[in-house]
């Protein structure tokens, strides 16, 4: 398992009581020493006692000790000042900005220069959504777009079935590597590394509740859309759809309804899968009818809307890219 003597300092800086996202975002860049987070520790939060450098180095090993268990379930660790550390997309607060993430598979699919593209939806598609949905994954990854999704069942696995025929795709979770979430899909996570791709997740414990294990999940979607240049709903039920269709003591599916606001909130591309004459009167489509009822810039899908979708990505991309190639180095 690979990872960095500053990796394991951000987690241990997280550890300590009111310290999140937001503070290690804003107070460190990664590859600070100890003795400097420690002083941060100490002036800039509200810890209740002081941090002595015996007592980081202490946790740090507690830490170090607790990821070892679970190397053979992750390939490695990286966070924020380390080199292959990935870079999210959009404009994203930060309090959502990610600080490290446990990976098994290729960390490189989640460079910037590269193209991805997310597809979410609900847990129990019918055939017909499977069908629709295959057709689009497929266009994507032809334009070696990588695919995106949560690795729940329904439309997530749909999306990562189908990018394995002969594409790359990344599941996001909201677990730690060595407790696949679902269980039924872990032979699934197994093929995604296997065929070249990559699973990531910010948990190396266990959750401690069924709160905190809603809070992952809802960290899981938006990842999801910090993650990708472009995010595409499948097929979902919103929130109101039980009190609409009569569907009482059913539970409805909120992670992509949560994907998406994420994805609004951070500028990123959003489309959907919807055609008014064959879903208008299926309740499966709520979502997808509010979002383009409520907000202009949601793209419908069509084969020509779906293309222009993958070029601007691609074409945003190869901008980015060839900046990059420019950009004086030292001497320059």
């Amino acid at each position: 398992m690979k990872y960095t003597d500053n990796a394991i300092n951000i987690i241990t800086a997280k550890t300590y009581k009111g310290i999140g996202r937001a503070w290690i975002n804003k107070m460190l860049k990664g590859n600070e020493t100890v003795e400097a987070i420690v002083s941060l520790l100490n002036n800039n939060s509200k810890q209740e006692k002081l941090i002595t450098i015996e007592d980081f180095e202490f946790d740090k090993n507690q830490i170090t000790n607790q990821i070892e268990i679970f190397q053979e379930s992750c390939d490695g660790l990286v966070a924020i000042g380390d080199k292959n550390f990935p870079k999210y997309r959009g404009n994203v607060k930060e309090s959502e900005r990610p600080i490290f993430l446990f990976y098994k598979g290729d960390i490189s699919l989640l460079d910037i220069e590269n193209s991805c593209i997310t597809v979410i939806g609900l847990l129990n598609p019918d055939e017909k959504i499977e069908i629709r949905e295959q057709k689009i994954v497929a266009e994507i990854i032809k334009k070696d777009v990588i695919i995106v999704s949560g690795l729940a069942f329904g439309c997530d696995s749909i999306a990562h079935k189908q990018a394995l025929n002969g594409g790359k795709t990344i599941a996001v979770l909201p677990s730690p590597l060595n407790n696949i979430m679902p269980a039924k899909n872990k032979s699934l996570a197994f093929e995604i590394v296997e065929e070249g791709g990559l699973l990531i997740t910010e948990y190396y414990d266990e959750h401690k509740s069924a709160m905190d294990l809603s809070s992952r999940y809802k960290d899981r979607d938006r990842l999801q859309a910090l993650f990708c240049d472009a995010i595409i709903l499948a097929a979902s039920y919103a929130q109101d759809t039980a009190e609409r269709w009569k569907m009482f003591g059913q539970k409805l599916d909120s992670g992509a309804r949560l994907a998406m606001g994420f994805a609004k909130d951070y500028n990123i591309p959003r489309a959907v899968m919807y055609d008014q004459k064959l879903d208008v009167e299926n309740p499966m489509f709520d979502l997808n009818r509010q979002l383009i009822a409520e907000q202009k810039d949601i793209t419908i899908l069509t084969q020509k809307s779906l293309d222009d979708l993958i070029n601007k990505v691609k074409s945003k991309n190869e901008i980015n890219n060839k900046k990059n190639a420019f950009q004086p180095g030292l001497f320059g």
